[in-house]
């Protein structure tokens, strides 16, 4: 098994801004579950009393948007980003663009029928009033921010890359207490891995993910993440062998003792997986992929 340094312990109170860093503030929703970690963490970028930036204004949650506005006090929202579009990131933006009067920034709406529901849940009435897409900056009173297009959780996700700290905003990218879930069909393992090497090409200095704790040695992170990806390849291919065709077989042989609620996002990463490799020609299916599909080793296949 890959050794992945997970931090499942950090301080925090719901509802109150905590100084991460000389830039930047984090106010944590009280929303959590076995996809949300504590709850979902949302960004405030810049100094107190200046022009801000928002990211990931959390679940739709009237206490939540009352505890950022009163963290805002009297600086002034320029920017809402949103990382993508699952409710625990973005439930909350129409309402606190509202209360603050600033514009919200995306790379796009959210797909139909993209099997998310084993998660939090498609936010599939949100509509940002601007579209970016990855390179796109913006400037604020002592602040620089990118956007950086990192597709495979979600086609739309992006992170978000304050050039000031050399810090990067992940959303559910990369994530310091858990793996990610990818769900086809709008999930891609491929494009997910490839965004991981997009990442190991940065020099960012620290990592801020929506749940859970900042990340402070980000590339050896990401190996790690990169390292359990290519392990879990290698345990489907087995389960293969083993003339275990269905992913509902799969199942308990590779993820022991997990949690029941769980299961579902197991068994959409296990699909994930069997798409890319059916992709590069390592395994076949009796029919398109699915998680009733049966699937088998293709001859001469590789990883």
């Amino acid at each position: 098994m890959s050794d992945i340094p997970f931090v499942k312990s950090f301080p925090f109170a719901y509802g109150q801004a905590a100084a991460v860093s000389p830039l930047v503030r984090r106010v944590i929703a009280k929303n959590p579950g076995p996809y949300t970690f504590t709850g979902s963490g949302t960004y405030i970028i810049g100094r107190e009393g200046g022009s801000l930036a928002v990211i990931d204004p959390g679940p739709d949650d009237a206490a939540h948007v009352d505890a950022l506005v009163a963290a805002i006090g009297k600086g002034r929202v320029t920017h809402i980003f949103i990382t993508h579009t699952h409710r625990d990131h973005c439930g909350a933006a129409a309402a606190f663009a509202e209360r603050v009067g600033a514009p919200t920034l995306a790379f796009g709406c959210h797909p139909d029928g993209d099997g998310t529901s084993v998660e939090e849940g498609a936010d599939r009435d949100f509509r940002p009033d601007q579209f970016i897409g990855d390179g796109a900056t913006f400037e604020g009173d002592g602040w620089t921010i990118a956007a950086v297009a990192t597709p495979g959780h979600l086609s739309n996700h992006l992170c978000y890359d304050l050039k000031e700290e050399a810090a990067l905003f992940t959303g559910d990218h990369v994530m310091g207490w858990s793996t990610t879930v990818v769900a086809p069909p709008d999930g891609d393992m491929g494009d997910y891995l490839d965004s991981l090497e997009k990442l190991l090409a940065r020099d960012d200095r620290r990592y801020y993910p929506t749940h859970g704790a900042p990340i402070d040695k980000p590339l050896p992170f990401v190996r790690a993440i990169r390292a359990h990806r290519r392990m879990r390849d290698g345990q489907i291919l087995d389960q293969l062998m083993k003339d275990r065709a269905q992913i509902a077989d799969m199942i308990p042989h590779m993820y022991q003792g997990l949690d029941k609620r769980l299961q579902g996002a197991a068994a959409m990463n296990i699909l994930a997986h069997l798409i890319r490799l059916q992709r590069i020609g390592a395994v076949e299916a009796d029919g398109p992929p699915g998680l009733r599909a049966r699937f088998r080793l293709a001859k001469g296949g590789e990883v």
